[in-house]
């Protein structure tokens, strides 16, 4: 038998090597950068979409990656831009969406993405009031896409509450509500009775729209960049002044700008916590106890109350200058995101929103409601009441510094250094200098 040249075996070897490199070639998948701010259970269940979706295809390789909370998130995503190495998928926080149309050589508007790309895209099949605040107010098409939506909901301690003498079925309804059973619970020996996170999301933003109240003129900002701050009116000085009467007396206890309210409720040192319904997922994840949610409280004496609540949460952002295969990649998964199996997953596994109709529908039929009671509790507040004009949410430029510049002022009301007007009408001033300087940067 005639032995192979070494010439012959030298070719093969080269040929193998070609055909090997053009087999990995031909299954090397396009990857798609995913910045995101889901952290813990819910930067898990991140992980885990992103998995599915990989492994549901050979085509896109999704790649997550945290970036820190939303601001630094936004931050991060701002300077890779403009350093040329952006992902593909950035998610922004709702306070972030006029600064992010304002900036339209960066973005690509997802009903664009979705067109180009050839993926059917049913704007209508999601929640309305979700969907119009990711909407372009002139053309109505979404120009990020809903991912992550919330609403301010009431946790509380069921244990705790049946330890206090009150009725472990029955969450405060209204805020006189919020500080009676605050005080029973504090009597009883826990150290803080009520607090909250997120103040200005919470006890300004979401209790303007909760009293059918505005946050700002045009509309909160929908109908021009030339809105003004309204929050400091009569009915909302009159609430900071009930949760600074309450923080005097102790039953409430401020204990952070963010989501440290979250820990402090799952630890069981505070028994109502006033936070995000996505708060769930963590809850649900480490509290050791029984607990209940229920609907943000209201103030009885006010008219029109409770109205319907707005969204806070975040988008999913599509960022200019990727390839053809990029953007085709990121509508698949977009597409995929949005199918009812995936967003009512999402939904009953965090506590955000379901954010299409058909997702709330498939989760119904599943019978996620009737065995877990309060899931539902952030689409019934948004579906309360036909939203108002100025109860739709809030489009108003620099809205991430405006929430620092309330942080500070409501925190010297809690610390007693000034009173609930001087604070709103400081808040609401130094505001209105950030949109106009908004204003003219857009004019």
């Amino acid at each position: 038998m005639k032995q192979p040249s070494l010439r012959s075996i030298a070719l093969a070897g080269v040929g193998a090597v070609m055909a090997l490199g053009m087999s990995t070639s031909a299954l090397a998948a396009t990857e798609i950068q995913f910045w995101h701010s889901m952290e813990s259970a819910l930067g898990e269940r991140v992980n885990q979409i992103a998995s599915d979706f990989n492994a549901s295809q050979s085509d896109y390789k999704i790649v997550p990656i945290y970036k820190g909370n939303y601001e630094q998130g936004l931050a991060a995503g701002i300077a890779a831009f403009r350093a040329g190495n952006a992902p593909a998928i950035l998610q922004v926080y709702e306070v972030g969406t006029a600064t992010m149309m304002q900036a339209q050589k960066a973005v690509k508007p997802v009903w664009q993405v979705m067109k180009d790309a050839g993926e059917p895209f049913d704007e209508s099949a999601f929640v309305p009031t979700v969907a119009s605040y990711y909407a372009d107010s002139k053309t109505n098409h979404l120009v990020s896409m809903p991912f992550n939506s919330s609403t301010p909901v009431l946790y509380y301690n069921k244990d705790a509450f049946k330890k206090a003498g009150l009725d472990p079925n029955t969450p405060p309804k209204t805020w006189a509500d919020v500080k009676s059973d605050a005080q029973k619970l504090k009597a009883a020996g826990l150290s803080c009775g009520f607090t909250m996170g997120w103040q200005s999301w919470t006890q300004l933003e979401n209790y303007s729209a909760w009293h059918a109240l505005p946050f700002a003129t045009k509309n909160n900002g929908f109908d021009g960049l030339d809105a003004k701050l309204s929050f400091n009116g009569p009915q909302q000085i009159k609430h900071i002044q009930f949760l600074a009467d309450m923080a005097k007396d102790g039953t409430f206890t401020y204990v952070g700008r963010k989501d440290e309210v979250t820990s402090k409720f799952y630890s069981g040192d505070c028994g109502i916590a006033m936070t995000t319904s996505g708060a769930l997922a963590n809850i649900a994840k480490y509290a050791k106890f029984s607990y209940g949610v229920g609907m943000m409280p209201y103030d009885a004496d006010v008219k029109g109350a409770p109205q319907n609540a707005i969204i806070g949460g975040a988008s999913l952002w599509v960022l200019a200058g990727k390839s053809p295969a990029e953007y085709k990649g990121v509508a698949k998964f977009l597409k995929y995101l949005a199918s009812p199996a995936v967003a009512a997953k999402w939904h009953q596994d965090t506590g955000y929103l379901p954010v299409t109709k058909a997702a709330y529908e498939l989760t119904e039929k599943q019978g996620f409601y009737a065995k877990n009671p309060g899931a539902d509790m952030a689409i019934k507040q948004m579906l309360n009441k036909p939203p108002l004009p100025f109860t739709r949410g809030l489009r108003l430029g620099n809205m991430p510094q405006i929430r620092t510049v309330i942080d500070e002022e409501l925190e010297g009301v809690w610390s007693g250094k000034q009173t609930p007007k001087a604070a709103l009408d400081k808040a609401a001033s130094r505001g209105d200098d950030l949109l106009r300087r908004f204003q003219k940067q857009g004019s």
